[in-house]
């Protein structure tokens, strides 16, 4: 208890810190406000944001297309990982096609999607499945390989159905792997999005970004920054609590 203490009052100093750097250093240095805006600046170009620029429908949309994206992107990768774990005919005959996918640059799928769908928030949407895609089915599948072989044919041996040996012996086995899986995706869901509402979108953080730039409004560039920051970490903090319930009988290392 006291260390969680000690860790938190180190770490609520550093940010106060990083603030007051943040608030005095750029005037000191003599750096334009168009190029490094102070604390001050972007608190103030936040409550105009608030009140003329419709912030909170930009957050909703960021976020809602995050969750909805990671959401549909993380449940086709453990599926398909899954999938492709319990044959290894179809993963050998699927895995190059699998690899030249993972290997092609999302972000570049952005305009393709535009002129496939327009600009509205399909191809924000795809974009961030794709990214989230990946990191989920790998993980999966690398968990999948190295489940026990010894416990599947004693399952086998007492005739245990393949669903049977997928629900209690290759399901429990990968659940670590698949979170961590989870965990990665859930950072890169908010870079998707991002990428999409750059490229082509009218809503959303990424495109208070793209319009801050062309007026170079650097505030209002930190605030959608800074709020984006807010977003992954929320998810990801959601889903550190759903593991920690999920995977509570793990041993945990103690430094």
């Amino acid at each position: 208890m006291a260390q969680r203490h000690m860790t938190t009052i180190v770490s609520l100093t550093l940010l106060a810190l990083v603030l007051l750097a943040w608030e005095f250093l750029p005037p000191a240095l003599d750096v334009p406000r168009f190029i490094i805006p102070t604390l001050s600046d972007c608190l103030a170009e936040f409550q105009r944001m608030w009140a003329f620029e419709g912030l909170w429908a930009h957050v909703l949309s960021t976020a809602l297309y995050t969750a909805l994206g990671f959401a549909i992107g993380s449940l086709l990768g453990a599926v398909l990982g899954y999938l492709l774990g319990m044959s290894a005919f179809w993963e050998k005959v699927l895995s190059p096609y699998i690899l030249a996918l993972q290997i092609a640059p999302k972000v570049a799928f952005a305009p393709l999607f535009i002129m496939w769908f327009g600009y509205n928030s399909m191809p924000k949407l795809l974009v961030t499945v794709l990214i989230v895609f990946f990191p989920v089915l790998v993980n999966v599948l690398q968990a999948m390989r190295t489940v026990d072989r010894d416990l599947i044919n004693l399952a086998r041996a007492y005739n245990l159905s393949r669903f049977g040996i997928f629900w209690k012996i290759e399901m429990p086995s990968t659940v670590p792997n698949l979170m961590a899986g989870l965990r990665i995706a859930s950072t890169l869901a908010v870079i998707g999005v991002t990428v999409g509402e750059l490229v082509g979108g009218n809503t959303g953080l990424g495109f208070l970004i793209s319009y801050g730039g062309g007026q170079a409004n650097a505030a209002m560039v930190f605030n959608a920054i800074i709020l984006l920051t807010v977003i992954g970490f929320v998810l990801y903090s959601a889903l550190v609590r759903i593991e920690e319930r999920v995977l509570h009988y793990l041993p945990k290392a103690h430094g």
